[in-house]
């Protein structure tokens, strides 16, 4: 659909498509629902095993948020509608069960960039060019900039983006890691494919699993997935078994310490 987000399938792979084109898939409150709810559609897919994230286009994947649509916003509407908004939806890809590899067609500045680095992988196009343009326009990174992308290239490279604006292209962000392959422009959705379909082929929940312990080392939803694995573990027990039984039959539990 125009001016949304767009998912396809590719059998066990799942394909979603910022459809912005016209305005560089500049992002705007209805297309940070559409993140969400493709976010929320895809966690509850059982038979989706990677996500694919890429721009509609062939020039941008993303250029941040769309100016008209904040910049006329209160102070705590700013707050409440578009920054707190921004991090919630981005957390959600971020934690996303599946591993997700984003496909970046274009420019991916400032809150696409932020958006990007949600990813577990990232393919670029030769052409793609990175920025962090906030402080050009008497703002600062909004959607993570400052904490996530610190943590993925370190507090030198990040200031580097934040604090100079400089757009960097392709073979330098492979350089330094903000993306992991160059690939022509024409070949970018066929290698990601086919990455996507290599990984799908493997077993998913050792897939999942890797990436929320990934995740947690890197600071990502720590808690949570130290409490998710352990509950799991415990499920498994005859402690745990014998602690439903018993509540069920209404009795004091009879634990084994097994």
């Amino acid at each position: 659909m125009a001016d949304g987000v767009d998912i396809a399938r590719d059998g066990e792979v799942a394909i979603v498509t910022l459809r912005r084109e016209a305005k560089l898939n500049a992002l705007t409150p209805a297309m940070l629902d559409g993140l969400e709810a493709a976010a929320r559609e895809l966690e509850a897919a059982a038979d989706v095993r990677i996500v694919v994230l890429t721009g509609g286009g062939e020039k941008a994947f993303c250029v941040g948020a769309d100016i008209n649509e904040w910049a006329a916003l209160e102070p705590l509407d700013m707050w409440r509608r578009w920054v707190r908004r921004g991090h919630q939806v981005f957390d959600q890809w971020a934690r996303l069960r599946q591993p997700v590899i984003v496909a970046i067609n274009g420019h991916a500045f400032g809150g696409g960039l932020e958006l990007a680095i949600t990813g577990d992988i990232r393919i670029a196009a030769e052409a793609a060019r990175f920025a962090l343009p906030e402080a050009s326009i008497g703002t600062c990174p909004g959607w993570s900039g400052s904490q996530r992308l610190v943590r993925l290239i370190g507090a030198s490279r990040a200031k580097y983006l934040a604090l100079s604006g400089q757009r960097i292209a392709a073979a330098e962000a492979l350089a330094g890691s903000l993306v992991h392959e160059v690939v022509p422009a024409a070949r970018l959705i066929e290698r990601t494919l086919e990455l996507a379909r290599e990984m799908a082929a493997k077993a998913p929940v050792s897939l999942q699993l890797t990436k929320q312990l990934v995740n947690a080392a890197a600071g990502e939803d720590a808690a949570a997935t130290l409490e998710a694995i352990a509950g799991a573990l415990a499920a498994t027990t005859e402690d745990g078994a014998e602690g439903i039984r018993s509540f069920r039959e209404k009795r004091p539990p009879r634990y084994a310490g097994r």
